[in-house]
């Protein structure tokens, strides 16, 4: 393929309708996949379905039939716990039978609970180690730039994830370097393990940290699917600037039995919970 293609993706999706109805059919298998494999960080999957939803059906320019296209965007999910939320959009999107979420979490299933190194196609990086998926972004934006293509590189961030050193070492060296085919969307739900994000560390004002670090910064509502778009959209940023959006969210989102309760980061739903889920999101 020659470096000059774009990678076609399907239709891409603005209305906002198809896209609510997408999130909520991730959401739901998302509380089923936790459900029937027994894992955690169930809340932290559904803050940031939309941030999918919007990136895979409507932002990235890539073919599920061709995953590993040279000039394919690349979607870095960083914080490797939502794994869950990664693997449904990725079936969905058809990169792989919607059967094999059935094999999440168990023997020998290519799904672990935390990415695996080329597990699946689809998958750009082993993550769950948090503080890394960014300076991995890093080396894909500047390797593009170094063989002259055009791909641009995506990043998403839990909001703990921005105590990590290693993430404003990699911050530092995108600004300088002007990644401007960089963009890292901060998945900020105000929560991380135990504690809320500002009582453990002093995150705010989060914005302006990335300003000053070199970044084009911008703060959205980020259950906002035509804002996510749209911002998601500029990138390259005319400013010549590496991306940040910080994308204000709610751990648990669409579920309101989970909503901003931090109990889930941890909790496995019971049958009766995902049947409350699914009816709540209109899913059977």
């Amino acid at each position: 393929m020659a470096k000059d293609t774009i990678v076609n993706s399907i239709a891409s999706l603005r209305n906002s309708h198809d896209l609510r109805r997408i999130a909520a059919r991730l959401r739901a298998e998302v509380v089923a996949m936790s459900h029937r494999a027994g894992t955690p960080h169930l809340a932290s999957a559904l803050s940031c379905i939309d941030i999918l939803t919007a990136a895979y059906w409507h932002v990235l320019r890539l073919d599920p039939a061709q995953p590993d296209a040279p000039n394919r965007d690349r979607f870095i999910l960083s914080k490797g716990h939502a794994a869950t939320a990664l693997y449904a959009t990725l079936a969905a999107r058809g990169f792989f039978p919607q059967s094999t979420l059935d094999s999440y979490h168990t023997d020998g299933g290519a799904l672990a609970e935390h990415p695996g190194p080329r597990c699946a196609p689809g998958i750009e990086a082993a993550t769950g180690s948090l503080g890394h998926g960014l300076s991995i972004g890093v080396g894909e934006a500047l390797a593009g730039r170094i063989g002259g293509y055009d791909y641009r590189v995506y990043a998403l961030l839990s909001d703990g994830e921005c105590n990590e050193g290693a993430v404003w070492e990699a911050a530092l060296f995108a600004a300088a370097q002007h990644l401007d085919r960089l963009c890292i969307v901060v998945d900020y739900n105000k929560w991380q393990a135990t504690a809320r994000s500002n009582e453990t560390m002093s995150l705010e004002p989060l914005g302006e940290k990335w300003a000053a670090f070199g970044w084009d910064a911008h703060e959205i509502d980020g259950h906002d699917l035509e804002a996510l778009c749209e911002h998601m959209d500029r990138v390259p940023s005319a400013s010549g600037k590496p991306t940040a959006i910080i994308a204000h969210t709610i751990k648990g989102r669409g579920i309101s039995f989970m909503q901003d309760d931090n109990n889930w980061h941890y909790r496995i739903p019971n049958a009766e919970e995902l049947a409350l889920a699914k009816a709540e999101l209109d899913m059977p």
